[in-house]
């Protein structure tokens, strides 16, 4: 939690760095934050392709099985590590493109050889928990998930929704990018919002897994009127209105490696509001404002060193975030399978 330090009155040279208790960063001790993680967009996974992705530090393949459904699972075959991105779908499953020993899809367990051997005693890979949704899929880094991924408040099929990723890949942690919303202190001071309502510090919701709370004001000139949020250590998840309209805007992190986020925004509009063309560019105008508010603290999330320092009473809220996260679960189910 939050602690003020002495004032120092002494104007004597300061010659120690102050810090608070600190949160593990991924990849601490070999464990990873039990979350969702997007790994890539639902429309690169065509049935019958399979395709390698980084995660974790290591790597995975994401295949779609002729049911339709998308897995994911490690890459390497647990026969002799020949890299399974390079094989091919059989019915759900992987089949290696060395020695042809395929893997059940949903359970990761080697199924068959390809010279007809019976395949050796819990011979596998891991298969993650898996979810396609808002336009990506995504993995749990667990063996089962603690919490699911937010639902937009309305049916989708209300909804014009847009997936896109972003270009570049951060040089931090997915839940350091989080902790810029528990940080209401650089709200008001760097992106410069002004309050109508409350100052949202004074009614956050908690649960386990997630924070929310209400923010009503002026951003860059445009009135903004949401709802603002964390879900997991790797979803910013906002709905509300910008200058009266709703819309909804997801960020999802993946986790390629330790200090290492890749990112995805997903913004959602209603179809009753418009033609599509008009969704569609109202889609694009809220886009371009988060981008623009977000581009101002780019540089500084880039450059980061992060430490938890000296915090003030004034960063209550980024205090119990820094306290959720030093006691958020951490695992890594798959760190044998992983490289």
């Amino acid at each position: 939690m939050p602690y003020e330090n002495p004032v120092n009155t002494s104007h004597q040279r300061i010659k120690k760095r102050i810090l608070g208790p600190q949160v593990p960063f991924e990849g601490d001790n070999g464990l990873y934050t039990q979350s969702w993680f997007p790994i890539c967009m639902s429309s690169e996974i065509e049935t019958g392709a399979v395709k390698g992705y980084p995660f974790l530090g290591g790597k995975v393949i994401v295949f779609r099985g002729g049911d339709g459904i998308a897995r994911v699972t490690t890459a390497y075959c647990a026969h002799l590590g020949s890299d399974l991105s390079l094989g091919c779908v059989k019915d759900n499953g992987v089949q290696c493109p060395y020695h042809f020993w395929e893997f059940d899809g949903g359970t990761g367990a080697c199924i068959k050889t390809g010279v007809g051997d019976v395949p050796p005693r819990n011979a596998g890979i891991y298969s993650f928990p898996v979810c396609e949704k808002h336009g990506l899929i995504w993995a749990f880094n667990g063996d089962e998930p603690l919490f699911d991924i937010p639902d937009w408040p309305m049916p989708e099929s209300d909804l014009v929704v847009d997936t896109q990723p972003f270009p570049v890949h951060m040089p931090i942690d997915p839940w350091i990018i989080c902790a810029q919303t528990p940080d209401i202190q650089h709200v008001i001071l760097l992106h410069k919002f002004e309050l109508i309502g409350p100052n949202p510090a004074s009614d956050v919701e908690w649960t386990d897994y997630t924070m929310f709370y209400d923010l009503h004001g002026i951003a860059q000139g445009r009135e903004m009127n949401i709802r603002a949020g964390l879900v997991g250590s790797s979803i910013f998840f906002q709905t509300g209105t910008l200058d009266g309209r709703w819309f909804g805007f997801l960020t999802a992190m993946g986790l390629p490696a330790p200090s290492t986020t890749s990112l995805f925004s997903v913004f959602a509009a209603e179809k009753a509001s418009g033609d599509e063309d008009d969704v569609r560019a109202f889609i694009e105008d809220a886009r371009n404002h988060e981008i623009a508010i977000a581009s101002e603290d780019a540089d500084i999330a880039a450059s980061i060193k992060f430490k938890v320092g000296a915090l003030t009473k004034a960063d209550a809220t980024l205090g119990k975030f820094f306290e959720k996260m030093r006691k958020f679960p951490r695992a890594n189910p798959a760190a044998d399978f992983l490289s």
